[in-house]
């Protein structure tokens, strides 16, 4: 019987690292919305954007605005929007960009009640990227959705957490191909009847087929590459798909913990990795790696912070240190090995990101970059509220075990009913 990491190693496609790249850092909407709205602004040919949520205010509507001005000018402005996450605010989207010029697919509608009888509704487009020109992308765990606005919360005196990344370089191809590939995949769809007969009754439908199945492939395979003799700055593109990538972002995440020397910060609100993830964590805090896990302390979504507490007594007794965020909400999914592995992307660490989700991460081997991460990691942690095992505030023993096997039992059937499969 093969061993949970055997499967895992076989289900991903490792991160292919380019060179001659470029890295920022953006803390929140405040510093990726205004730089975003620069690029389209500057934008000469078009605009790729993908995304769970975009919900128009605040912050956000200078980058509708950005994007309507855009295609006014000729600029081919396409967007691909979840079904879910989106489903409130379409109408309004839909009227704000579209006569304008602007072309909205929707990844797995639901606007009736049917839809969620459909296969793979569970599954949602949890990626968030734009790309302009196919020279300058973004990527990371941010929404478009104002810092200080919370869809379940109203609005907040305080912005949440959460970065995203602005690139530049070799990196941007892999990103540009993956969201048209979602747009296409999007599109094809709300309208497949209609692109099955277009295809059928076209003059080389073999052809044609074969020019759509490139353009639904998210990114070029390929077989792992170190990227140790590249120039600065390393970076990879990592997504997790249905298909070849289901778990490519939990191995990025397990082969740099399991290499990890010095240090591990690792931050998400969403916190219930499987058995080789947790291992990997263990086993550097036992061989004296720093490890230290930043989770949400103000919670939005009770279950999931249930999940993440009933693993904590597991970790704390191996030494890794556990620490809750508390002056507003947490949504960044950022993590840090050493002093040059980074990776901010929209990946949390649970089940739904790891096995269910279409999810898209930037890994960074960059010593520059990654204490700029590191700076944000401390200067987070040095407000939040560190959990002490000597005076362990949730439950212990007996109590501890009935929430880890009532968790990992609703995990389980959550993840039977979206058709997951294999071991986690």
């Amino acid at each position: 019987m093969r061993s949970a990491d055997t499967s895992l190693t076989r289900a991903a496609v490792r991160a292919i690292f380019t060179g001659g790249n470029r890295a920022t850092l953006l803390r929140g909407g405040e510093a990726l919305f205004p730089a975003m709205v620069d690029a389209i602004a500057s934008a000469r040919h078009e605009v790729w954007l993908a995304t769970y949520i975009y919900t128009n205010e605040g912050g956000v509507k200078a980058i509708t605005q950005a994007l309507a001005d855009a295609a006014r000018r000729g600029v081919r402005v396409k967007l691909v929007l979840d079904g879910f996450g989106c489903r409130i605010d379409l109408p309004g989207l839909q009227a704000a960009l579209c006569p304008a010029g602007a072309e909205i697919a929707v990844f797995r509608r639901i606007d009736r009640w049917w839809n969620w009888l459909q296969p793979g509704q569970l599954r949602r487009l949890h990626q968030k990227i734009c790309v302009v020109d196919g020279e300058v992308a973004f990527v990371g765990g941010v929404n478009l959705l104002d810092d200080r606005y919370d869809q379940m919360h109203g609005w907040t005196d305080t912005p949440r957490l959460d970065f995203a990344v602005r690139v530049v370089g070799p990196v941007v191809v892999p990103v540009e191909q993956a969201v048209r590939a979602l747009y296409t995949r999007a599109h094809l769809g709300s309208n497949f009847r209609h692109e099955i007969a277009s295809l059928a009754r076209s003059a080389e439908p073999v052809a044609r087929a074969r020019r759509l199945m490139r353009r639904l492939r998210m990114s070029p395979a390929g077989t792992d590459a170190t990227g140790a003799a590249l120039a600065p700055v390393r970076a990879a593109f990592v997504l997790r798909d249905n298909l070849r990538r289901r778990r490519a972002i939990e191995r990025a995440y397990i082969d740099a913990i399991r290499n990890a020397r010095e240090r591990v910060d690792l931050v998400s609100p969403y916190f219930y990795p499987g058995r080789a993830f947790r291992r990997v964590l263990r086993q550097a805090a036992r061989r004296g790696v720093q490890v230290r896990l930043l989770m949400q302390g103000k919670v939005d979504y009770r279950i999931a912070a249930l999940a993440a507490r009933a693993l904590y007594d597991e970790m704390l007794a191996d030494g890794v240190r556990i620490f809750e965020y508390t002056p507003a909400f947490l949504h960044a999914k950022v993590a840090l090995v050493d002093s040059d592995w980074a990776t901010v992307g929209s990946s949390n660490i649970d089940p739904l990101s790891l096995l269910l989700n279409l999810e898209a991460n930037v890994m960074v081997r960059d010593a520059d970059f990654n204490r700029s991460l590191a700076h944000e990691f401390d200067t987070a942690v040095s407000v939040s509220q560190e959990i002490d095992a000597r005076h362990q505030v949730h439950p212990t023993g007996v109590r501890a075990s009935v929430r880890r096997w009532w968790v990992a039992w609703c995990a389980h059937v959550y993840l039977k009913i979206a058709g997951a499969t294999g071991r986690y």
